[in-house]
């Protein structure tokens, strides 16, 4: 096999050799073989949002005379190239480095340099004319260019994947719910019996998980929409225009269509990782209310005839190499592994949240990693729910059948008969295998057309006076 062809580069620790068909530069190069520690790199959302950061920089750099026009311009074409995902491929740091992300910084600085100074008839890697540090982080620094990057990531994947996602699910829930209105079969606490329950309002309780789902994510939203631009190396703003910030972000404003603003207080902005903790507690309850309804599911359609079995689930692929015939809760297994993803995501970002010494967090990357894997596994996982689950699946009518069998429904009685009287006669038909109806029937003085009205199952799905 041949060798890889290189070139040298000469950075501030000197020199250095690089892939010579590489857009990333020397400083990249250095974190790539300092960090070889997985195959996990930043995504394409944060790749999307850096170099619309670098853009909207160039951009305002160019208004406030701080670059040359030939130059600005060049960057701006570039950034558009690395924002519509040409050269994803290029950012090749990994997520375990510098805890500030200056690798990953750097490695967009130099792409966007590399592919302005070919497209300038330049030479890859000579920093000539377009410079990574002076041209395109202009007014910038790694420590309020990363964070500013993950809120503008997470803000743009909640706002246009994951808040859709968890409304389609919602809307699918709640369809259901209208579907199975008429429905009557037994509730159940302690998954033990309980008094009748309509199907429809079980799974009415189920889109309100999602309506309060999505609210949560719009206060998630809300708070990554404030971003730490300006502060440059510790808050202080130092190296930067005055302007330079609020024309960036205004920018930025524009371009996503996201509620952008600047932080009030540049201190707290870049030396923690607070609003992404915050964040991330969200998709934790957003993830644990999906795994608890994914495992309603499961146990609701479990059978076909030694379980459960209320409603029946789509099928949509065999379930087992051995058993013909069988076929499994896939997709609200599925559900479940991403929640417990999620929830380890945020185990992992709350210890990245405390790792901060006084003007800098340096956990930042693994948080940015697995904020944005969170968010793009509840939106994926949402939609796919609704669309592989809830949509197709239907009642049946095993729950109807077995409500008159069912001991709970001896509460209504307890009003008319007194408390122990009725747990008498619900003790009695279970000892004898007898339905309610015909013990109060022997053991009382009510009549049939009476404890036809009293038991009869809706009139128990609803207050009474």
């Amino acid at each position: 096999m041949a060798s890889q062809e290189m070139r040298l580069e000469r950075d501030s620790m000197g020199e250095l050799e690089v892939p010579a068909n590489a857009y990333y530069g020397g400083n990249t190069r250095r974190a790539e073989l300092n960090f070889p520690i997985s195959k996990l790199r930043l995504g394409r959302s944060f790749i999307k949002a850096i170099g619309q950061i670098k853009q909207s920089a160039a951009v305002v750099n160019l208004d406030l005379d701080a670059i040359d026009d030939e130059i600005g311009q060049a960057i701006i074409a570039s950034a558009q190239r690395v924002i519509d995902g040409e050269f994803d491929t290029q950012f090749v740091v990994d997520v375990f480095q510098t805890g500030s992300g200056t690798s990953t910084n750097m490695n967009a600085n130099e792409v966007i340099s590399n592919v302005a100074i070919e497209a300038m008839n330049g030479e890859l890697g000579s920093r000539n004319p377009v410079h990574p540090n002076d041209h395109v982080n202009k007014g910038q620094s790694s420590n309020d260019v990363f964070p500013t990057t993950i809120h503008l990531a997470a803000a743009g994947a909640i706002k246009n994947n994951l808040l859709p996602a968890l409304k389609e699910l919602e809307d699918a829930l709640r369809a259901k719910s209208e579907e199975f209105w008429g429905i009557v079969k037994t509730g159940r606490t302690h998954l033990q019996d309980a008094t009748p329950i309509r199907l429809g309002q079980e799974f009415l309780g189920y889109a309100g998980q999602l309506e309060f789902a999505g609210k949560r994510a719009e206060k998630a939203l809300a708070e990554l929409s404030v971003l730490a631009l300006g502060g440059t190396a510790v808050g202080t703003g130092i190296g930067m225009h005055p302007e330079f910030a609020k024309r960036v972000i205004d920018r930025l404003r524009d371009l996503t269509g996201l509620d952008l603003s600047e932080t009030t207080n540049h201190f707290q902005a870049q030396s923690t990782l607070d609003a992404a903790v915050s964040a991330s507690g969200e998709l934790k309850s957003i993830a644990v209310g999906m795994l608890k309804i994914a495992n309603d599911f499961r146990w609701l359609g479990s059978g076909p005839r030694a379980g459960i079995g209320e409603i029946a689930l789509p099928k949509v692929q065999p379930g087992s190499s051995i058993m013909p015939g069988k076929v499994n809760p896939v997709i609200a297994e599925s559900v479940t592994m991403v929640s417990a993803q999620v929830i380890g995501n945020d185990t992992t970002i709350a210890i990245a949240g405390q790792s901060g010494n006084f003007e800098l967090n340096v956990m930042m990357p693994v948080a940015a990693h697995n904020l944005l894997e969170s968010i793009d596994l509840l939106a994926a996982s949402a939609t796919n729910f609704a669309r592989q689950c809830v949509n197709g699946l239907v009642a049946t009518n095993k729950g109807p059948e077995v409500v008159m069998q069912g001991l709970a429904i001896c509460t209504a009685l307890a009003p008319i008969i007194g408390y122990d009287a009725a747990a008498g006669i619900a003790h009695t038909a279970s000892e004898t295998g007898e339905t309610v109806m015909q013990v109060a029937l022997r053991e009382t003085d009510m009549t049939q057309e009476q404890l036809d009205e009293v038991l009869e199952p809706l009139s128990m799905t609803e207050p009474s006076t």
